[in-house]
Parts: structure tokens; sequence; C-alpha cells
């Protein structure tokens, strides 16, 4: 009996250890297809640069981004369209993380129209800096001596790709950490929700107030051009599905394996970035990227080794 329960119990451990493996390699995938996706949305801002306003592509893209999302939560059942279920008590300030979104995205799409890929990919990184930032600032956190030099060499690695007081320098650099900014403030409210609040519930206040907040920003910023052929609107289509697929495809991922798995996976955006801007459009821009490239991306793997060692 006693060698029987161990066997069992031997055997149950493995079988556990299996899935949760196998659970990590379907997480990563899908951080993997999550940046895909993006990427090719990158790919189709900068093609419609040429032709339309950076608030308008960011007001398009938050509209159709809705619509996988939506029907997807509520496919699912996590999402219940029923009057006592949609109530947030903290209302305002999940609507606030939308506009948070939409205001990152008009930086976002405004550096694809004005920079590499590889550039902004890469400054977009800072996102985790401005997120242990912002948790010292709102959620009180203390930041020890590890996270401290995180920061330093991570802010470094800015400085040394966007050369300010250089002539190479340009005020569009600071356009994707301001982007990395506005996700992180996003990222780090979300703390401030109760379990009751469901994921699918504060992701629709999320993207109802992006799509808003997007609208808002472009009616005041420009003026919405016609389309000029079919072709631009399909390209339109795409880019908001395909945004809209790829926060769902990282959404699905966050919720079957836990952050430190796959927070090293998100630097693989910086490479397909770099390897597409350089097979669509010529550009390869290895003097502007290092060594900062480097640096923040240490910075982001000391902070997460780190939290790894605090866990």
């Amino acid at each position: 009996m006693g060698r029987g329960g161990e066997t069992v119990s031997a055997e149950s451990i493995e079988s556990a250890g299996q899935t949760e493996f196998r659970r990590a390699l379907k997480a990563i995938g899908l951080l993997l297809l999550a940046i895909l996706c993006f990427d090719i949305m990158s790919l189709l801002v900068r093609i419609l640069s040429a032709r339309y306003a950076a608030p308008e592509l960011s007001a398009y893209r938050n509209v159709l981004g809705i619509v996988p999302s939506l029907a997807l939560l509520i496919w699912t059942g996590e999402l219940r369209l029923r009057g006592s279920s949609l109530r947030i008590a903290n209302w305002p300030l999940a609507i606030g993380r939308g506009f948070a979104v939409a205001l990152a995205q008009l930086f976002f799409y405004s550096a694809l129209a004005r920079l590499e890929l590889a550039t902004v990919a890469t400054l977009g990184q800072t996102n985790a800096l401005f997120v242990v930032l912002l948790s010292v600032v709102l959620l009180g956190e203390r930041v020890g001596p590890w996270r401290v030099a995180a920061l330093l060499v991570g802010f470094v690695g800015v400085v040394l790709i966007l050369k300010p007081g250089s002539e190479a320098f340009s005020l569009a650099g600071l356009l994707p950490v301001a982007a990395a900014l506005c996700y992180a403030i996003s990222m780090v409210t979300v703390r401030f929700f109760g379990p009751e609040v469901s994921n699918g519930l504060l992701y629709l206040y999320s993207s109802a107030a992006a799509a808003v907040g997007a609208i808002i920003l472009a009616a005041f910023t420009t003026e919405f051009s016609p389309l000029h052929s079919l072709a631009d609107a399909g390209l339109i289509f795409g880019m908001g599905i395909l945004g809209g697929v790829g926060v769902l495809f990282m959404m699905l991922a966050y919720r079957s394996a836990a952050p430190s798995i796959l927070a090293p996976f998100g630097y693989f955006g910086i490479l397909s970035a770099f390897c597409l801007g350089w097979l669509v459009f010529g550009e390869a821009p290895i003097d502007t990227l290092f060594p900062g490239v480097v640096l923040i991306v240490g910075a982001g793997a000391l902070i997460m080794w780190r939290e790894n060692r605090r866990g």
C-alpha cells in the first residue's frame, strides 16, 4: 500500500508537471503569435501613414479592434451581457485606463510613421522600467538596489539610442517612450480592481473607452481623410483586426502561464521588428540601436530575474 501510494504520488506529480509544461508551451506560442500580429499591424500602419494621419489610424484600429475581442469574450461566456454584470464599482478608473491606451496608441502610431520599426520596438521595451517606477508611486512598493540598478541601466540604454544633444537626436524618438509610459499606466492601475471584477468585463471597459478616446483625439487633432481605395479599406480593416487579435492572444497567454515565464519571450519583438523592417523597408538601424538595445534588454532581464528570486 505504501509503495503503491508512493507510485501513484510520483505519477501524479509527473503528470502535473507535464500538464504545466504543455500549458507553458501553449502560452509561449500564443505570445509569439501576438507579437507577430502586432508586427504585421505595425507594417500596415507604416504603409498607411503615407496617406492617413496617425490619429485617424488609431481611431480605426481601436474601433475595429473591439470586434474580435468582444466576440470571443461572449462566445466563451466570460462576458455575460446582463445588466448587473456590466457594472463596475471603480468605473471611472476603468474608463481612464482605456483613455491611457488610446493615448499610447496615438504616440505609437506617430512613432511608426517617423522611425524604423526596430527602433520603435526597442524603445517600447522601456515599458518594464515605467512599470517599476509607477509601482513605487501608485502602489507604494519598495525599490531595492537591484531594481534601482535596472532602472539606471535601462535609462542609459535609452539615452544611447536617443542621443540627446547630437545631430542624430529627434523628438520623434520620445514618442515610443511616451507610448510605453501610457501602456505602463494601464498595466499598473489594473491592480486597483478587486478579484470580483472579471478580466473580460475590465477588458471591455478598456477597449470601449480606448475607442471613444481615440475618436475624440482624432477629432481634435486631425481631419478624417476619405478612403483612397478599396485596398486601403482592406489594409485598415486588417490593421484593426490584427491589433484586436494580438491583444486577445496576449491576454490568453498571460492567463495560461506566469509572467516570469513569458516576459523573456517579449524581447522576440525586437528581433522580429528588425527582420520585418529590413525585409520590407530596407531598414537596418544597427548603429542607432547598439549598444543601447543591450542595456534596455539587460535592464528588463534584471528586473525579471529579481522578481523570480523574490517569488
